[in-house]
């Protein structure tokens, strides 16, 4: 039995995982390789993952008890006969089923097993899709999925705006494109942080601007219990 890994498993602490400080581990299949950002358990783990796929690589068919949801970063990531350029958020719920792979190669971020299980929403959309967007109020919006635990979208934000509008129960980013500033910290394309509840004044956009993924709500609350 492989050992339990517990990974950035506090949610109550904030952290912050620069792009420019990817660390990248093997995979159990050959051309797949994962970045760990946070995970609570073994190999069949609830986790959180930059995934770089090399070309023709792919991953055996395998379950989804607790759901998966991918955003591309990069490349073409395939699945059931369809390929999703870089830009698709892909969402599937709870017991779902796929056979991935990549012929080109590509790089996305994954989230495992954070679902609830009454969860039924299959989501497959193309963020640079212009309709796909909005104005809201001082920033620009793509809404990918949202129900009463969790909004999951993208901003785009003007230098110098905040990354939160207001107080939220919890929040993830990746930056997509131009920087955010955490602390002091400049956080380029590929950068992930996580912040505890509250209004986090001090994480802004660059002086270029960013565009980032955001989800909000209580994001630890499907985490398997009994973390140190």
């Amino acid at each position: 039995m492989k050992r339990a890994m517990w990974i950035n498993a506090d949610f109550s602490r904030r952290v912050v995982v620069s792009g420019d400080a990817w660390d990248w581990v093997a995979s159990p299949q050959a051309g797949v390789e994962r970045v760990m950002l946070d995970r609570i358990g073994g190999e069949q783990a609830r986790a959180t993952s930059f995934v770089r796929y090399a070309p023709g690589s792919d991953f055996p068919a395998h379950d989804h008890p607790g759901g998966e949801e991918i955003l591309v970063l990069s490349g073409t990531f395939s699945e059931g006969g369809k390929d999703f350029p870089a830009g698709w958020y892909l969402r599937s719920p709870p017991g779902s089923r796929h056979r991935p792979a990549s012929a080109e190669g590509a790089v996305i971020f994954v989230k495992l097993r954070q679902m609830r299980p009454d969860e039924r929403a299959w989501v497959r959309l193309d963020t640079r899709d212009p309709a796909r967007w909005r104005v809201d109020g001082d920033r620009r919006r793509c809404d990918l999925f949202a129900n009463g635990d969790e909004a999951v979208c993208l901003l785009a934000l003007a230098p110098g705006q905040p990354l939160l509008a207001a107080a939220a129960p919890g929040a993830e980013a990746v930056v997509l494109e131009g920087a955010m500033l955490a602390e002091g910290q400049r956080l380029g394309p590929g950068s992930w942080l996580r912040l505890p509840p509250g209004t986090h004044s001090d994480v802004v956009a660059g002086p270029d601007g960013a565009t980032v993924y955001l989800k909000t709500g209580e994001l630890g609350l499907w985490a398997p219990q009994g973390a140190p």
